[in-house]
């Protein structure tokens, strides 16, 4: 599959989940689980559609062809349990490596400040990267690398999941079939992406700005 067949499967998502819907039937749902699992459970996968994944799932079963509770009961199943590998993977992988004393990145003082930094703030992180494309890929696996309270994360893995998933199969629930998302779903599946991310956008842009600006008045 070349990477003008992965960006087709993109943008035509709701074709392409329709067809496997008629061709799988109940197996669609373990299909969907997979998929959302692997998405969050392997930081190697962060490509993967999530968001337009859920979006169309919720306007195939607005028509039908899918059971709602369960789509949304079985696929945040599959993000919590896949956030929970992620950490497992990071918690395990942390030790090793900021054990380099003379790594510039990975050294003991690093590991403080990104532990630092999931204690303070790791919950409203998780929960903000499950709708932040390639992020939510990450963010449990650098929470788990700096070894945040397990307790705390699996709260907020919980709560993050279901916003992320209710949210967007429901979306797609109510709104999916409308005649205009029909007719502009490669724009739609595109929102999707860059629309959540905008906040981090702005909010980095301003670090940016007022740190330009001290160097400057310095």
């Amino acid at each position: 599959m070349d990477i003008a067949q992965v960006i087709d499967i993109f943008l035509h998502l709701d074709k392409h989940l329709a067809v496997v819907v008629e061709q799988f039937g109940p197996w669609v749902y373990a299909i969907l689980f997979a998929i959302i699992f692997v998405e969050t459970g392997l930081v190697v996968m962060p490509f993967l559609p999530g968001d337009s994944l859920l979006f169309v799932a919720g306007a195939i079963a607005a028509i039908g062809g899918m059971d709602l509770a369960l789509l949304m009961f079985l696929l945040t199943l599959a993000a919590i349990l896949g956030d929970a590998v992620n950490y497992s993977v990071g918690h395990w992988v942390g030790p090793k490596v900021f054990g380099w004393e003379q790594s510039r990145f990975f050294n003991k003082a690093a590991f403080d400040r990104t532990h630092q930094f999931y204690e303070r703030h790791g919950g409203i992180t998780i929960i903000v990267a499950r709708f932040l494309p390639f992020v939510r890929t990450f963010a449990p696996f650098v929470a788990g690398v700096a070894q945040m309270t397990y307790a705390k994360f699996a709260l907020y893995n919980v709560i993050g999941a279901m916003l992320w998933v209710i949210g967007l199969t429901g979306i797609g629930y109510l709104i999916g079939n409308t005649e205009w998302v029909q007719a502009h779903f490669s724009w739609v599946a595109l929102a999707l992406i860059i629309i959540p991310g905008l906040p981090a956008v702005f909010e980095v842009l301003r670090h940016w700005l007022r740190a330009r600006r001290s160097r400057t008045t310095a």
